[in-house]
């Protein structure tokens, strides 16, 4: 394996991790990272004071696993709420730098930010909300967004997320599922030069009291409001306290029985976030942190928390990623902390529209959402004269990534220096032993880790039939595969489960055939994630039992994919069509999709 990036000694000296070990007196970060799992409690404790973490009421134990490592009780007695921590910078740094396509790049202080967010926690009691009250967002990530999140949690209530991209019957599933009482969104958005509709999803979905952001003139529903006229005039607002599991947010994520997984943030969350951001990624107050994502992902949520806890910078760019102004906008806003999904890095390495750029002022880029390929990522390192990518995997139900990397060690492209600190990982083959390859199962506890679900059972989903560890331990199921290297370093190798990962999005294959089940030519489908020979983002592979009768197979595809985008989400593409007489079945009568999945592959 070929190294592509080291540390300096006077890099190493200069990151958040190596000022904590001396804290500590360690010098190996190896001796570290047992250390924060040996001694959770401590490891945690000064996390926490790192990040400066504001309490109401500090807590009087950090860590009471009476209940046993499953259902841990994080800070115990503390009051708080992790809004404050994200606002307590000079009023006069800046906080987010944004631009929208085709615009001039503009500039928000944390003092602005404090106040627009304290107008929306005023609006939101002004207009009957009140505390525990659930309040979706579906917007693009732009200032707005981002103090409409942070007002709703400082006045006591409940993020829903939603990302932009989904149609209107999955938004009003998880308007449903979470009990929305009202919905922010925007009129339009605009992408790659086309006005698409948003405002319009909304009402179709059947949504709640809704809050327009508007860029011209629009007719409302009766009893919605615009923006500007939602927003109080009283600029102060005092920050609710809450308990650390009172929930902030509600995220979904796919599994594998059709509906989503409704997964509650809590107060707690946003530590681990946090954490990561401070030790794996290295944010500093310096930092200007660029990630194109939403806040109805929980990279959205993360690049919040991990940015303004940390005191950094946030840069955020309206328009479409995969365009040579994105990267104009990286270059003049000066970022220095680059997120990405490797599927844009591969547009990008086939459009070469990032070349030429002076994108001197990155630090590192981080990747994360899919699996990785080592050429295109030799390609964006070079980019930015071979800075490292921080691999970083985890999931909405961790609060962040359980692989990832650190700034101590040396980065191998597509692949994975350390689990993340306090949390530790077995990897068992299907016999239940410990091996180099097969599924990755988690040892908690770990602040971050979800501890209940909405709409699910949490145990059966998490712990029910896990195997136990060689030690005895607890694991906690997570759905992934991974691989140890040689010289202990990680590969992902994608879902062990019925889900998939397709642009960064995590969804079940059952919900995907549930929607092209729909098509009246259709006896049945089965949707399967497929990994490029060499590595890189999956691909989304459907096998299709059609009804009698001739079809053309190019037509049938389009139309397909037309109902896959109108009725799920315009991002998921199908890469093939595969038809077949019968689909295999266990004798249960469940689709056997390990073997289309290896059939197929077998085929490439």
């Amino acid at each position: 394996m070929q190294q592509s990036w080291a540390p300096t000694d006077p890099e190493v000296k200069k990151t958040n991790l190596w000022r904590a070990m001396q804290i500590k007196e360690i010098n190996s970060y190896d001796d570290f990272y047992k250390w924060s799992c040996k001694n959770r409690e401590e490891f945690w404790a000064l996390t926490i004071k790192q990040l400066k973490i504001k309490f109401n009421t500090p807590p009087n134990k950090i860590l009471d696993i009476s209940k046993g490592p499953a259902q841990p009780n994080w800070l115990k007695g503390a009051l708080y709420n992790i809004a404050e921590s994200c606002l307590k910078k000079d009023p006069k740094a800046v906080a987010i730098v944004h631009q929208r396509e085709g615009g001039e790049i503009k500039k928000m202080t944390y003092g602005e930010l404090d106040i627009l967010s304290n107008q929306i926690a005023n609006g939101l009691i002004e207009n009957g909300f009140k505390k525990g009250d659930a309040i979706a967002i579906d917007m693009l990530m732009n200032v707005e967004s981002v103090a409409i999140y942070l007002g709703i949690i400082k006045s006591g209530m409940i993020v829903v997320s939603i990302a932009d991209s989904f149609a209107a019957t999955e938004i009003a599933s998880r308007l449903k599922i979470a009990g929305a009482k009202g919905v922010f969104t925007q009129d339009t958005i605009r992408r790659g030069g086309k006005e698409l509709p948003m405002y319009e999803k909304v009402i179709q979905a059947g949504a709640p009291k809704t809050v327009v952001l508007a860029q011209a003139k629009i007719n409302l529903r009766k009893g919605d409001l615009l923006f500007e006229n939602f927003l109080s005039s009283n600029k102060k607002f005092e920050t609710i306290a809450c308990a650390p599991y009172d929930t902030i947010n509600i995220l979904f994520s796919s599994g594998t029985s059709g509906e989503p997984k409704a997964i509650p943030w809590t107060h707690l969350t946003p530590i681990k976030s946090a954490m990561d951001g401070h030790f794996h990624h290295d944010i500093q107050a310096h930092d200007i942190v660029a990630w194109p994502t939403n806040l109805g992902w929980m990279m959205g949520p993360w690049l919040v928390f991990a940015s303004f806890i940390n005191d950094a910078t946030i840069a955020l760019y309206d328009g479409l990623p995969t365009q040579k102004e994105f990267g104009e906008f990286v270059q003049n806003a000066q970022v220095s902390v680059l997120g990405i999904v490797p599927s844009i890095v591969k547009s990008w390495r086939n459009s070469k529209c990032m070349e030429n750029l002076n994108w001197s002022t990155l630090k590192a880029f981080s990747s994360t959402g899919e699996c990785s390929n080592v050429e295109d990522y030799e390609y964006l390192m070079s980019l930015a004269k071979n800075k490292p990518v921080v691999e970083y995997c985890g999931g909405t139900e961790i609060g962040g990534g359980y692989l990832t990397q650190t700034f101590l060690q040396k980065a191998y492209p597509s692949t994975f220096s350390t689990p993340s600190l306090g949390l530790e990982i077995l990897i068992l083959d299907e016999h239940g032993q410990p091996a180099q390859e097969g599924e990755l199962f988690l040892i908690p506890p770990s602040i971050g880790l979800s501890q209940t679900l909405i709409n699910k059972n949490h145990d059966e989903i998490y712990y029910q039939d896990c195997p136990k560890g060689p030690n005895g331990e607890i694991l906690r199921r997570h759905g992934d595969e991974a691989q140890l290297l040689e010289n202990n370093y990680y590969r992902a190798l994608g879902r062990a489960d019925d889900t998939m990962n397709l642009g960064g999005i995590k969804v079940s294959s059952v919900e995907i055939e549930r929607t092209l089940n729909q098509n009246p030519n259709v006896l049945e489908t089965a949707a399967i994630a497929i990994n490029p020979k060499g590595g890189g983002p999956s691909v989304l592979v459907v096998f299709l039992v059609k009804k009698e009768g001739p079809i053309d197979n190019e037509s049938f595809k389009k139309n397909l994919q037309n109902e896959l985008s109108k009725k799920l989400n315009p991002l998921f593409k199908i890469h093939d069509l595969v038809m077949v007489d019968k689909l295999p079945r266990t004798a249960s009568n469940k689709v056997m999709r390990r073997v289309l999945r290896a059939e197929y592959q077998s085929l490439l």
